[in-house]
């Protein structure tokens, strides 16, 4: 006995989406040709716009003249890298770079590590003035430089903490340590608290719980801590030509002012400078960038 099948067309209105006839236009979700187009154009303009300050302090640090930089055309004809060679074999510059790091990353560790601690305790702990605790951190950065210098220099002055790495350490932690709790904070507040019972049932301490559970959840907002910390330590200028006296231990943000006094101006050998000051923070941000970018955009885990 032979079947038959019979095959019936879909009705009209259950097409699928593909077969829909062309000329139609684009799709929900897609995006037109002339969209598209704009979109890259603007990200493209947008992108030579950031790049050219990089470029240009390149190109500038090839010309071999300090006087090079009033005819940027003339460089082409003579480029060179003599003052990268000069700026390592002549200058203080690893001198500086030993600075700078050392200030740096003892910036990020104490700054972060205070901060985490704090932020963690005002996130889970209701001791008496918590609320105002956290306000009052606000309101240390509301004074300028020029305010805190003069009791910031008689502090350290009693400490014998001037011309001392860890003095202008604690000096930085001021800055970013009330930022980073602020961030830290709410990155914790997004972490549920039943993470915390978990580690109390395990029979974990406050502490235990914390470095155990809690930093391992918090590796973003962490990334970006560090990250603020290092470059509030790197670029600074004011707090490190005030309270580090000796040449060799300026930072790099200070030892670039040596090359420009007032009777003479080596821009080229500032421009060679500033682009190998550039290296130790690009290494770093590429070390931070996954949970950096991560943590400014996320904000936290979910429960």
């Amino acid at each position: 006995m032979s079947t038959t099948t019979v095959k019936t067309s879909a009705p009209a209105d259950k097409v699928p989406a593909d077969t829909a006839p062309a000329g139609k236009g684009p799709r929900r979700g897609e995006r037109s040709l002339a969209g598209s187009l704009t979109s890259h154009g603007i990200l493209t303009v947008a992108s030579l716009i950031a790049l050219f300050p990089i470029a240009w302090l390149i190109y500038l640090s090839l010309g071999p003249d300090k006087d090079d930089y009033l005819h940027p055309g003339d460089i082409l004809d003579k480029m060179t890298f003599d003052n990268y060679s000069f700026v390592l074999q002549h200058t203080p510059f690893f001198d500086w770079m030993w600075s700078t790091l050392l200030v740096s990353l003892g910036t990020t560790v104490i700054g972060v590590l205070v901060a985490a601690t704090t932020g963690y305790a005002v996130s889970r702990m209701r001791f008496p003035g918590y609320k105002k605790f956290m306000w009052v951190l606000l309101v240390t950065q509301m004074f300028p430089v020029a305010v805190l210098m003069v009791p910031m220099y008689e502090i350290l002055s009693e400490l014998q903490l001037i011309d001392n790495y860890l003095g202008l350490i604690l000096v930085y932690c001021s800055t970013a340590v009330p930022y980073c709790a602020w961030l830290l904070k709410g990155y914790f507040d997004t972490i549920p608290f039943e993470i915390d019972e978990a580690g109390r049932v395990d029979g974990l301490s406050p502490f235990g719980t914390f470095a155990r559970l809690i930093l391992p959840l918090a590796k973003p907002g962490l990334a970006v801590a560090a990250f603020y910390s290092f470059i509030t330590a790197f670029g600074e200028v004011a707090f490190a030509s005030t309270f580090m006296l000796s040449d060799t231990k300026y930072t790099f943000a200070v030892g670039l002012q040596s090359f420009v006094s007032e009777h003479d101006a080596q821009r080229n050998l500032m421009a060679a400078t500033a682009v190998l000051v550039a290296i130790p923070v690009s290494a770093f941000f590429y070390l931070v960038q996954k949970n950096l970018v991560t943590g400014l955009t996320a904000g936290g885990t979910k429960g």
